[in-house]
């Protein structure tokens, strides 16, 4: 079911960019809705970071209600992590223009999940006073 694929994309999304699992592996175990799920969320790795992340924001509209779905739960998901425990190495700096990056990735996939993005406010507006959805 086409519920079941989104949660494999979910569940998957970062496999891809994290290991020496490739897509070709993806689709002959769960698929090619999940592989083209788990394609359409993954980072090039081969691009810099920086391109990387200005693509996020940029392609975000344009992206699948799945895949808009997945990419508004990781967020959220690492959001709340980053709350609870900042990374070694983390500047306070370094936290905040995290939060503001992922409040204009989430802020091109607006319209897709009313309580994902209640959440996100909740996360970014309530807790850090980053403007969710976010305005130039």
């Amino acid at each position: 079911s086409s519920g079941i694929n989104a949660e494999y994309g979910a569940v998957l999304h970062d496999t891809v960019e994290d290991t020496d699992t490739s897509l070709e592996e993806i689709e002959a175990e769960f698929g090619s809705e999940v592989r083209g799920l788990v394609s359409e969320v993954t980072d090039d790795k081969s691009l810099p970071k920086e391109e990387r992340k200005r693509l996020q924001v940029v392609n975000g509209p344009g992206k699948s209600g799945k895949a808009k779905l997945v990419k508004l739960a990781d967020k959220l998901y690492n959001l709340r992590d980053l709350s609870a425990e900042t990374p070694v190495g983390w500047t306070d700096e370094r936290v905040t223009e995290y939060r503001k990056w992922a409040s204009r990735v989430c802020s091109g996939l607006v319209g897709s999940n009313e309580k994902l993005e209640g959440l996100l406010a909740e996360e970014l507006t309530g807790k850090h006073g980053v403007p969710f959805p976010w305005t130039e």
